[in-house]
């Protein structure tokens, strides 16, 4: 029997993903095949691996200068803020990838816990950045401070936690001020000039 095969079937599905998705051409996930540990010989499976770490890798380095160099250069605590939120979102698309269901358990939890672990280490990154800047002549003590505090305030850490539930009275929807009894809603307050 000779033949020719047209496609790498799910394995060639997946290494062209992380290629396209680590040059952020951001290709559907959804349409990713599962994997399953015996489909594959384990020199397969570390090929694969290695594709899967460099695509990581190369997502949250690019991310990361990107991320730094903007919060560093926000004019303002709530330009800062907003980068910070905002880059929040790119960390959950890594962590998707990294713990994709059409990946086998093991390999899932191996590169969740990498990511994770690279996401709070980024946090203690910016953090020991504005550090320096304290510690460099001619830093505003009170910009430094404040910076700090936005880092700190808007962690990047938060997207290691579970989102807010949705509250039972508005399911879908994880908004405090939703919520029906208005003990349990925060306070809001209107200054007027």
């Amino acid at each position: 029997m000779t033949g020719y095969w047209g496609h790498g079937g799910p394995y060639e599905t997946w290494v062209d993903f992380l290629r396209r998705w680590a040059a952020e051409e951001n290709p559907d996930p959804a349409a990713l095949p599962p994997l399953a540990q015996e489909d594959f010989p384990g020199e397969t499976w570390e090929r694969f691996a290695l594709h899967l770490g460099e695509a990581l890798d190369t997502r949250l380095k690019s991310w990361a200068e990107r991320l730094s160099e903007a919060v560093l250069a926000a004019p303002d605590e709530f330009s800062a803020g907003r980068e910070l939120a905002q880059a929040r979102a790119g960390l959950r698309t890594v962590r998707a990838v990294a713990g994709h269901p059409g990946l086998p358990e093991t390999l899932r939890t191996r590169f969740r816990e990498l990511v994770d672990g690279q996401i709070t280490d980024l946090q203690r990154q910016l953090e020991r950045r504005l550090d320096d800047l304290a510690a460099a002549n001619g830093s505003d003590p009170r910009w430094v401070e404040q910076r700090r505090r936005t880092v700190r305030d808007n962690a990047l850490t938060a997207t290691l936690s579970p989102s807010p539930s949705p509250s039972p009275s508005h399911p879908g929807t994880a908004d405090p001020w939703a919520q029906t009894h208005t003990a349990d809603r925060p306070r809001r307050r209107v200054v007027t000039d």
